[in-house]
């Protein structure tokens, strides 16, 4: 199996694996319609739009342990299997990886490059849909230590031993829009930030195939904006939806090992739409 300390996989392991029985593949989608997936996608991967795999069926809320046991068991993974995400695009994968480790899954792993970087090493796509036998899933527990509420991020404004770090675009940071990218800009009622944000857009976290960089270059780009756990207690990421933040949470917490990364998970579509709350531009 892959190394047990981190959660990152390369495709070359993956390929390696592909006919393990006990290695389960995920694609995490940002289509509800799976355009991407039906164009061809990682042999045996299963399909998964983002809100059906991480979201409560009703509410604004994570998936608990128990719904994920019926929908990982009902598609045939088991609560010992090693389950490996990968995202379209790749922020989606880092996602579920987050939403489903606050569920209790064990062996949960990320591909490093998601399908880019499966793509531009050469490797097997396929548009054969797998065939799912439901299996028994005994629920995890639940650890909800790594996400934040509004309520505790507006109590902390301005505490000199929380970093708080937005990873928007340039132009959601500044609060010239509130979508990433688009014809349609919404998302939230209000442009801006959440007072006293630093800003670092995820992409520079990232090579262009989509894998992360380097742990060195990890470490510089981010301390160079002061997010540095030898002069803070807490880093705290939020984006839009939280999906890339999720991925500076990925590089702190797994890559560089630094601990007390957390993310506001309500993001901007929360933050900016709240009678009363402050916002900066």
């Amino acid at each position: 199996m892959a190394d047990a300390t981190s959660p990152m996989v390369t495709t070359a392991w993956l390929a390696e694996h592909l006919n393990d029985p006990k290695v389960k593949i995920i694609e995490v989608e940002s289509d509800p319609e799976g355009a991407a997936y039906d164009s061809g996608h990682i042999p045996g991967a299963i399909r998964w739009f983002w809100k059906d795999l991480c979201w409560h069926d009703t509410d604004r809320e994570f998936v608990t342990p128990e719904t994920l046991a019926k929908r990982l068991g009902g598609c045939g993974v088991a609560a010992d299997d090693t389950l490996v995400l990968y995202g379209d695009p790749v922020q989606y994968g880092n996602y579920a990886f987050w939403a489903l480790k606050m569920a209790g899954h064990k062996d949960l792993r990320l591909l490093d490059g998601s399908r880019k970087k499966w793509v531009a090493d050469g490797h097997a796509m396929t548009h054969d849909v797998p065939s799912t036998t439901p299996v028994d899933y005994t629920p995890g527990a639940t650890d909800h230590s790594m996400r934040l509420g509004r309520d505790d991020v507006r109590a902390h404004l301005g505490d000199a031993g929380r970093f708080l770090l937005d990873v928007r675009s340039p132009e959601e940071y500044s609060g010239e829009r509130v979508m990433e990218y688009g014809k349609f800009d919404h998302g939230a009622e209000r442009g801006g930030r959440i007072p006293g944000a630093k800003h670092l857009f995820f992409r520079e976290l990232l090579n262009d195939d989509d894998t992360y960089k380097n742990p060195e270059e990890l470490a510089a780009i981010l301390k160079g904006i002061g997010a540095d756990p030898d002069k803070v207690n807490e880093i705290v990421c939020y984006c839009r939806l939280s999906h890339r933040a999720t991925l500076a949470w990925t590089a702190m917490h797994f890559i560089l090992g630094w601990p007390n990364v957390k993310i506001y998970d309500g993001s901007w579509t929360e933050w900016g739409s709240i009678v009363g709350f402050p916002v900066e531009k």
